[in-house]
């Protein structure tokens, strides 16, 4: 059952990013253009970011239909993460990301963290049971925990925080798109809407720039 609902998974990422991309997306149904626009980090990219939570469940609902775009996400698109900090209860699951992206071992444990929340109920904001489930990963426990409480994390989960309220985020997952277009799972509807939207959205700015 888990294999043929993987299977799915891509057939209906496949199927519906092809119409999504030529659906029309219509502005304040579908996505909300920021009031003031962000200086981008990627270049001449298209920057795609996605702000989550990893206490989320509909995160955890979108996380692998993003992982399945990424797979094949276009040549001219940057891609990136940043954990949404509304409430301090939030500030555990960004110093997690930091302190694993830190040790290079975000790629690896990502995943596995999200798992850990919503399908084993492992309550990973209590520090105690947080860096015993790390050592159960494979990971030096101490050099987690010092990365964890590290002044580099910390500026980054305050920089994290910063950046949820300067992009007006009203909830989580929010992708914004070359720091002008934002889409989220509340306007989305399915998570694969989400995808199709965020995908219409970069070829949106295609667009605009092929016109300057």
């Amino acid at each position: 059952m888990r294999l043929l609902a993987v299977v799915l998974l891509f057939l209906g990422t496949g199927i519906a990013g092809i119409s999504g991309v030529s659906a029309e997306i219509v502005e304040g149904r579908d996505y909300t253009v920021l009031k003031h626009p962000k200086t981008t980090d990627s270049g001449n990219n298209i920057e795609v970011i996605e702000f989550f939570w990893y206490g989320c469940p509909h995160c955890y609902d979108l996380h692998p239909y993003i992982k399945a775009w990424l797979k094949d996400k276009p040549k001219d698109v940057s891609f990136r993460y940043i954990p949404a900090v509304f409430r301090p209860n939030w500030i555990p699951g960004a110093k997690i990301f930091y302190a694993l992206d830190a040790l290079g071992e975000r790629e690896k444990l990502h995943d596995k963290v999200y798992d850990a929340i919503h399908r084993d109920g492992i309550d990973l904001t209590k520090d105690d049971v947080l860096f015993n489930w790390i050592a159960k990963q494979g990971l030096d426990r101490q050099k987690f925990i010092d990365a964890y409480n590290s002044f580099s994390v910390q500026n980054q989960v305050s920089r994290a925080t910063h950046l949820s309220k300067d992009y007006g985020l009203s909830g989580v997952p929010s992708v914004v798109v070359d720091g002008k277009y934002l889409t989220s799972g509340r306007m989305g509807g399915t998570p694969q809407d989400t995808i199709n939207t965020a995908t219409a959205l970069i070829e949106k700015v295609r667009k605009e720039r092929g016109s300057k």
